[in-house]
């Protein structure tokens, strides 16, 4: 604490990441990093990119990123925004869409920079109870308006769980007067994205990234889908605040990944094939699994302390994720989905804790 920190400063509560270990031999489940190496292609695009150019700016509009989103996608170029990370488009949707007379509404389960950039940017906030299964319901959301926007991580994040496209498009129909931030961090995973919807629906911006599905965390390569005004109102936010924010190499990156479908088609059904046998084989061990449509899982153990268990499961040197707060979600354990072979470590360590 310093005489010089400013009163923002003093109020903040930042956001903890997971750790990232320095000790050779864990099995890290704790921060939900694709378990396989990215494309080959995007790979190869990176070690092209390294040479004289690196001198130079890059592209300020990462151009070449956006026609790569689009393409995925099927959306025009004009309803696609890019940014350092889906943090960072998540902090300018913040700064840009959702300050309003209004509260801005979240799940009190959700992912915790929400209630950070809420009172970084001076945002008002409400948050939403989940109900009892731990489901984000929309006339939930409704019954807590008015509201100055909405934001939500579909799947949700911890719980994996994910609100079905039918439902989303209910809460825009029923919402016209703010933004929707519809934060699909997990979406390749399993959820029914809400893209489809942005054509019909002004107030509706959909955040992604690359850090999960296309096992680019290490770039940091986030973006944002919706109407052309939405994108307009981040770009004046970004070029306010960094005109280059995306890199030579990792936009060479990412428009190889994005480009390379099979790739992604096979690390997906791996993953989802490894998730669906974690989540069989804890049910099996007494574990209450909550259904996910996420790369991780949450999981708790009937009569057993969580916080005692993620430490147990350091021993064995099995990193997992605990959160202690909101108080309903302390006996849960976020379990990242890892390769068989770390699959195969996290249930030995568990069966040899459990016993």
């Amino acid at each position: 604490m310093s005489r010089f920190w400013s009163e923002v400063v003093h109020g903040l509560t930042p956001y903890v990441p997971g750790e990232q270990p320095r000790i050779e031999g864990l099995v890290k489940l704790n921060t939900n990093e694709c378990p396989y190496p990215p494309s080959e292609s995007a790979q190869q695009a990176i070690a092209a990119a390294v040479g004289e150019s690196l001198r130079l700016y890059p592209d300020p509009e990462a151009r070449a990123l956006k026609e790569a989103i689009a393409r995925h996608h099927g959306v025009p170029v004009e309803q696609v925004f890019v940014g350092n990370g889906s943090d960072e488009v998540l902090a300018h949707a913040f700064h840009a869409l959702l300050r309003h007379e209004s509260p801005l509404l979240y799940p009190d389960v959700s992912y915790s920079f929400y209630p950070v950039y809420a009172r970084l940017y001076g945002i008002a906030a409400r948050e939403v109870a989940l109900a009892e299964d731990f489901s984000l319901r929309v006339d939930d959301l409704l019954a807590a308006s008015p509201n100055g926007g909405i934001i939500f991580p579909n799947p949700n994040a911890p719980t994996g769980m994910a609100m079905p496209r039918a439902e989303v498009e209910r809460l825009l129909r029923a919402n016209t007067g703010s933004v929707v931030v519809v934060d699909e961090a997990y979406a390749e995973y399993g959820a029914e994205s809400a893209i489809p919807l942005v054509a019909q629906h002004e107030q509706l911006l959909v955040v992604r990234t690359l850090s999960k599905s296309h096992a680019l965390a290490g770039l940091r390569v986030g973006y944002a889908i919706g109407q052309a005004p939405l994108i307009e109102a981040l770009t004046r936010v970004k070029d306010s605040f960094n005109s280059y924010p995306l890199d030579r190499l990792a936009i060479a990156g990412s428009v190889a990944a994005l480009d390379d479908t099979a790739w992604l088609a096979r690390t997906l059904e791996r993953v989802v094939a490894t998730r669906e046998r974690m989540s069989e084989a804890l049910r099996a061990r007494g574990a209450v699994v909550l259904p996910s449509a996420a790369n991780f899982i949450f999981a708790s153990f009937p009569g057993r302390d969580a916080a005692e268990l993620l430490t147990l499961l350091r021993g064995h040197k099995v990193l997992v994720r605990h959160f202690k707060r909101p108080a309903r979600i302390a006996p849960f354990l976020r379990i990242s989905v890892g390769t068989e072979a770390d699959t195969d470590s996290l249930l030995a360590a568990l069966d040899a804790i459990l016993a």
